[in-house]
């Protein structure tokens, strides 16, 4: 299926509903959440907001997000492809989103299953296609794409902040001054609700931001330099700290 409404079909009596759906560059779906656990896989990079926090999801990867989960999606210029799963069909979901690795065999898999139609066959070859889907999601590698937010209000408006345009030597006395807190509350306040420390926080924030610029193309210099990195040396050492591989792993395929 192709751009076709979840809400359509999902009363569907079928453990798998699969859509294909465009969107225009620089599209944000609003706070929304499904009956059915949702694998989100995209063409371009997105980024998967919840209570919790936020998940980049670069092109060619993919966003697991358990059921009934509120959550946002900002996208850019991106295709996608949908698996809507009923919950019982994957006792083994994650309770909390997470990023994969898809393999080639099961981005073929996916491909060809949102070319069904809704009601496929429930025997032979439509009913087979659907079931190995099944057995290779419990299959799929989580990648360590994740940054928490915290749930305090102010902390995490100054947090999404930052985030849409982070700088790895901005100084917490700077966050400390605009919340009228001191320095050590906002180290105690950030480890108590992200469970990181701010150091940590902020180089996570920093290399998961560079996902979509490396993805577009932009060389690594270019995006050290636009995170403040003194060299790009500097930055592949603290990307494969975070990532535990070099950028060259996440540049445009």
């Amino acid at each position: 299926m192709r751009n076709v409404p979840l809400d359509e079909v999902d009363h569907l009596d079928r453990d798998v509903l699969a859509i294909g759906t465009d969107y225009p560059p620089d599209h944000l779906l609003p706070w929304h959440h499904h009956r059915r656990a949702q694998f989100l896989y995209g063409t371009g990079p997105m980024r998967v907001e919840t209570a919790d926090g936020t998940w980049t999801v670069p092109p060619q990867r993919a966003v697991l997000i358990p059921a009934e989960t509120a959550h946002q999606v900002t996208m850019i210029d991106v295709s996608t492809r949908s698996l809507y799963l009923e919950p019982a069909a994957v006792p083994w979901f994650p309770r909390r989103c997470q990023v994969v690795e898809v393999s080639p065999l099961l981005r073929e898999l996916v491909a060809e299953a949102v070319e069904l139609p809704a009601r496929y066959a429930r025997r032979g070859r439509d009913a087979t296609l659907m079931s190995l889907i099944l057995h290779e999601l419990a299959r799929l590698a989580p990648l360590p794409l994740d940054l928490p937010l915290p749930r305090d209000e102010r902390l995490r408006a100054r947090c999404k902040s930052f985030v849409d345009d982070p700088r790895i030597h901005e100084p917490p006395a700077r966050w400390a001054a605009e919340l009228h807190v001191s320095e050590r509350t906002l180290h105690r306040l950030f480890q108590a609700e992200t469970g990181m420390s701010f150091a940590r926080w902020r180089q996570r924030a920093c290399v998961l931001h560079s996902l979509p610029l490396l993805a577009n193309g932009h060389p690594v210099a270019e995006v050290a330099t636009s995170l403040g990195y003194a060299s790009p040396a500097a930055f592949t050492t603290m990307f494969q700290r975070v990532l535990g591989t070099p950028p060259s792993g996440f540049r445009a395929r």
